[in-house]
C-alpha cells in the first residue's frame, strides 16, 4: 500500500498473496494495525497528499490524482476530515508558518494537525509491533516491508 497509494486495493488479491481469506486478512489487519485495510489506505493517501502539499507546487487536483483519487471534491472532503483544513488552506498555513508550526494562526487547527501526526506515529509504532508479533510469516514480511518503506520515505529517499 505504501509503495503505490494510487493503486486500487483489491482485498481478494491481497488476501490471496498471503494465503488467507479476505475476512481473515481484514480481521488480522484490523487487530494488528487498529483499522481496516481500506481506512489505512485512505490514511496513507492523506499523509502522501500532505507531504505533496508541503513539498510541491502541484495543484490540488493534481495531488488528488497522485494519491489515487480522481474526484477532487472527494479528496478535499477526506483531507479536511483528516487534517482539519482544506488542502489549499493547509498549504497556505504551512507556507505562511515556515514549517507548519505556530505563529499564532488558527492554533486549534494546528493542534488538530499535530494530533493527527501523533496518530500516524502511533500507527507506525503499531505496525512495527505487529511485525514483531505476527504469526504469519508472509504477513510479517509485508508489514516489515511497509515499515521499512515508511522509514525510507521519512528519511527522504
Amino acid at each position: 500500500m505504501r509503495d503505490d497509494v494510487r493503486g486500487e486495493l483489491c482485498l481478494a488479491e491481497f488476501a490471496q498473496s498471503v494465503n488467507l481469506s479476505v475476512w481473515r486478512l481484514c480481521h488480522i489487519f484490523k487487530s494488528d494495525v487498529g483499522m481496516p485495510p481500506m481506512r489505512y489506505l485512505r490514511l496513507l493517501r492523506m499523509e502522501r497528499a500532505k507531504d505533496l502539499l508541503e513539498s510541491s507546487f502541484l495543484s490540488v487536483k493534481e495531488i488528488a490524482f497522485q494519491v489515487g483519487l480522481n474526484d477532487e471534491s472527494h479528496f478535499v472532503r477526506d483531507f479536511k476530515s483528516t487534517y482539519g483544513f482544506s488542502p489549499a488552506l493547509y498549504r497556505s498555513h504551512f507556507k505562511n508558518n515556515g514549517n507548519g508550526n505556530g505563529n499564532g494562526h488558527a492554533p486549534d487547527k494546528e493542534a488538530h494537525i499535530g494530533s493527527n501526526n501523533n496518530q500516524l506515529n502511533t500507527l507506525r509504532q503499531q505496525l512495527a509491533q505487529a511485525a514483531k508479533q505476527s504469526i504469519l510469516p508472509s504477513l510479517h514480511l509485508i508489514i516489515c516491508v511497509f515499515s521499512y518503506l515508511n522509514l525510507m520515505m521519512d528519511q527522504g529517499f
